[in-house]
């Protein structure tokens, strides 16, 4: 994969929810590009489409017309079963509430992904090296078979990220990532985030906060169901991650 290929392309994407005198049109013709390792946030209000947005980027749901191309393949129409294996092979995700299983250790929830995996099989051995070694990426070497509730807020989102990488996705989607946690918990989640931009993920981040947008390389404002403006945030996330979050490795 290079530095140029696009992962995402979408073409007058269109969303309507109901029929008749009561649809309402979440999206109105929305395209946007994203290239493999870039880290992009997505921002707007309340009924700006975000979320819609979202969701059909993750394929989790079919636009109502347009288009959109996930790293090569036009996916728009693609029925249910296609789709969730899309997303196991092909998007990690991270939501705000981590979404762990409880009275299960942190290896067990990230290898959970791997048994829906069936274009790229793995032994039970293979599938517990591999969370071991995106565990030790995420700095839970020393955590990995603690339950959620042994677990720090920032730690459970640690883990949930962890999961969201064992399939080596071409993107992870992260819907507001530091929403459930301190500042200081977001400081090193973001950071972690930057670590993995660095060595060439590319993330998708739903933010309804600035100043973690400001951390992406672009911001992708979105109002009333449209692109409102694309900010370029003026540099390169590298130069942004400071000392207190590459702490987070």
């Amino acid at each position: 994969m290079t530095a140029q290929q696009t992962i995402i392309q979408t073409i007058d994407l269109t969303k309507v929810y109901g029929m008749g005198d009561v649809s309402v049109a979440a999206l109105k013709g929305v395209s946007v590009d994203i290239l493999a390792g870039e880290f992009v946030a997505i921002m707007g209000p309340s009924g700006s489409g975000k979320s819609t947005l979202m969701h059909i980027l993750g394929c989790l749901s079919h636009p109502t017309d347009g288009r959109y191309i996930l790293d090569g393949e036009d996916v728009s129409h693609m029925d249910r079963a296609q789709l969730a294996a899309v997303r196991n092979q092909k998007i990690g995700f991270v939501f705000q509430a981590y979404n762990l299983l409880a009275r299960t250790s942190a290896l067990r929830n990230v290898t959970l992904p791997l048994l829906y995996n069936h274009a790229n099989p793995k032994t039970l051995a293979e599938g517990d090296e591999k969370a071991r070694v995106v565990l030790e990426l995420v700095g839970l070497a020393d955590r990995m078979n603690h339950q959620p509730h042994e677990l720090s807020g920032g730690q459970q989102q640690r883990v949930a990220i962890a999961r969201a990488l064992i399939n080596d996705p071409v993107m992870v989607i992260a819907d507001e990532p530091t929403g459930n946690l301190d500042s200081h918990s977001g400081e090193e989640i973001m950071g972690l985030l930057h670590v993995l931009h660095q060595k060439g993920t590319t993330i998708v981040m739903v933010t309804h906060d600035p100043k973690i947008a400001t951390h992406t390389q672009r911001t992708i404002h979105l109002l009333d169901g449209l692109v409102d403006n694309v900010v370029n945030n003026g540099h390169d996330v590298a130069q942004v991650s400071d000392l207190r979050y590459k702490e987070a490795k």
